[in-house]
């Protein structure tokens, strides 16, 4: 028996795509763990750093935008593969700090194409590898134009009054040191679809199992459980 391809963290917090993404991988020979949200995903890479961290950007408590920030500045060797159904296309969104990306409605076969891909990341696919500090994400309630922060450099919090820039990216200077900071505020999510069941994809020997399809997932009513 081969041994395990690599190690892949999936953040999730709807535990059904969980369960999916986590039974499709590991019979696809990786060694699968498993975090609800960003900061179970911290606690899980302080146990055991991936090789490979596929993460959900809308989610409570810290959201994947907040958390692919923290990941880009402590463990810069991990492999980041941003997902959402809340953006389309195959293109890494603007200022998330993901290798690549995977639009939530498109076929299973297509996240194991990026997974596999993996290993060919370096220097192909972030902008964050060439040692561009990725922007810090910023959870702003709606009306509120005051924004704390915490400077990456002297690790003071202070608060900036937030400007209309017309760019998604804004910058703040560090009341205290004056470094530059980068940063987005998060944006709500879109409604989260309903779930429905149908087939898993064929994926060789592996047994076949009942899941819900991820186009499904994505709220699209056609699954794509042909053959072709």
């Amino acid at each position: 028996m081969s041994a395990p391809k690599q190690n892949i963290l999936i953040v999730e917090d709807d535990i059904q795509l969980r369960l999916l993404l986590s039974v499709i991988l590991t019979q696809s020979g990786y060694r699968v763990r498993t975090a609800e949200d960003g900061f179970s995903a911290l606690a899980e890479m302080r146990a055991e750093v991936p090789d490979i961290l596929l993460s959900d950007l809308f989610m409570s408590g810290m959201s994947g935008f907040e958390l692919l920030s923290v990941v880009r500045r402590r463990f810069p060797l991990i492999r980041v593969i941003a997902m959402s159904s809340s953006f389309s296309g195959s293109a890494v969104p603007t200022a998330i700090a993901a290798d690549a990306f995977y639009e939530k409605a498109t076929k299973v076969t297509a996240l194991l194409q990026l997974v596999e891909a993996t290993p060919q990341f370096d220097g192909l696919y972030s902008i964050y590898r060439a040692g561009l500090p990725a922007p810090v994400w910023i959870d702003v309630p709606p009306g509120e134009s005051h924004v704390v922060m915490t400077c990456s450099e002297c690790l003071r919090t202070f608060t900036h009054v937030e400007g209309e820039t017309g760019s998604l990216v804004h910058e703040a200077g560090c009341a205290y040191c004056n470094s530059l900071i980068q940063y987005v505020i998060v944006q709500p999510a879109s409604p989260a679809p309903s779930h429905q069941h149908f087939s898993k994809p064929n994926l060789g020997a592996s047994p076949q199992l009942s899941a819900p399809c991820l186009n499904e997932v994505a709220g699209n009513n056609k699954c794509g459980s042909n053959s072709n």
